[in-house]
């Protein structure tokens, strides 16, 4: 049985644990091993995309930082439950035709009994911004 540490009922230090993996793991840019944060048939919606499992999340990873270039992201610990927690998050990137961008949004993530995140819904709203202007 898989696990990933640390697991429910959270506690604040606990959730704010699980927050800064998560930043880490996305900050890697590397699809496989942030899919193994998630359970196998983990349920997804990300802007207008909604899909399940590991290997979609593999998939729809490696498309999205083929086109975010440069990507640099930061979570904030929102609240928490017993097995759930809520995220405020950012994140800067460029495209291929050089602009940036700031994306800002929200996710509420809920994990199974072994640490695993079995929901992750996302909203997201990305927001033009100057080279100079970077944060991140």
């Amino acid at each position: 049985m898989e696990k990933k540490m640390p697991v429910p009922p959270f506690t604040e230090e606990t959730a704010r644990q699980k927050v800064k993996m998560a930043q880490d793991a996305w900050n890697s840019k590397d699809p496989v091993k942030v899919s193994k944060a998630y359970t196998v048939d983990s349920k997804w919606r990300n802007r207008d995309e909604m899909f399940s499992g590991r290997e979609e999340i593999v998939r729809f990873l490696t498309r999205k930082w083929n086109r975010e270039l440069d990507y640099k992201l930061e979570k904030e610990y929102w609240a928490h439950t017993e097995n759930r927690i809520a995220v405020r998050f950012e994140y800067e990137y460029r495209n291929e035709d050089n602009k940036w961008y700031r994306a800002y949004g929200n996710e509420m993530w809920e994990f199974d009994e072994n640490g695993l995140m079995c929901k992750r819904f996302a909203s997201i709203n990305d927001l033009p911004i100057r080279e100079g202007d970077r944060k991140l």
